[in-house]
């Protein structure tokens, strides 16, 4: 009689939860928000642990292959974050079907994801609207990583509990829920834009990660 071997088993698969941040050229407002979150996940939850939130950037119409913009660079090592090896990239439908979330710098980008296809108005939010919601979910209802629960289980709930809330909760107008573009401004617009999007991200990493900033 011939014995069927069930075949070996390899190590099983990290699941990992993809956010991509999406601005026009993905040359200011996305790279440092990538970059800043980087930072934040990295210093909260570890390298090890924190790579397990993938964050890349896009542009509808992105510079590929373009360096960050010189002021974005300065304001990301003003807040510790890296700026180096960065390179632009074209919005493509493959970075949105990867993607479990997608933040966008305005309303407009918002629109362009959406109309992209592939189920992404659930998962595609401007930064600061996605802030606006998340402030608003309780947290004791996610999944919490010290109680067993995974992070990328836990991020997804995030998403799911904001995009319900969506239809409830309204900007008291459209304009606060955009970032503006600081492309060929001083650098001080830089450092305002960089602050508006270092303040909507820190109650975001707090939520997905259950870790809050420390001082």
């Amino acid at each position: 009689m011939t014995l069927l071997r069930r075949p070996a088993e390899g190590p099983l698969p990290v699941d990992r939860f993809r956010i991509l941040f999406v601005c026009t050229g993905n040359i200011c407002r996305s790279p440092i928000a990538e970059r800043l979150t980087r930072l934040e996940l990295d210093l909260r939850l570890g390298p090890v642990l924190g790579r397990r939130i993938l964050v890349e950037s896009a542009g509808t119409w992105g510079h590929e292959g373009a360096p960050m913009e010189a002021h974005a660079a300065t304001v990301l090592g003003e807040y510790g974050a890296d700026s180096g090896g960065f390179a632009g990239r074209e919005l493509l439908d493959e970075h949105v079907i990867d993607a479990d979330l997608v933040l966008t710098a305005t309303l407009d980008h918002r629109a362009q994801v959406i109309s992209m296809g592939h189920a992404a108005g659930l998962r595609t939010f401007t930064i600061k609207e996605f802030t606006r919601l998340v402030r608003r979910v309780d947290p004791r209802t996610l999944p919490d990583p010290r109680d067993g629960a995974r992070l990328t289980e836990r991020a997804r709930a995030l998403v799911r509990a904001a995009a319900a809330l969506r239809g409830w909760l309204l900007a008291s107008t459209p304009e606060s829920d955009e970032l503006d573009d600081p492309y060929g401004a001083p650098i001080g617009m830089f450092r305002n834009c960089g602050e508006e999007i270092f303040d909507a991200l820190d109650p975001v990493v707090t939520a997905l990660t259950g870790v809050r900033r420390q001082d």
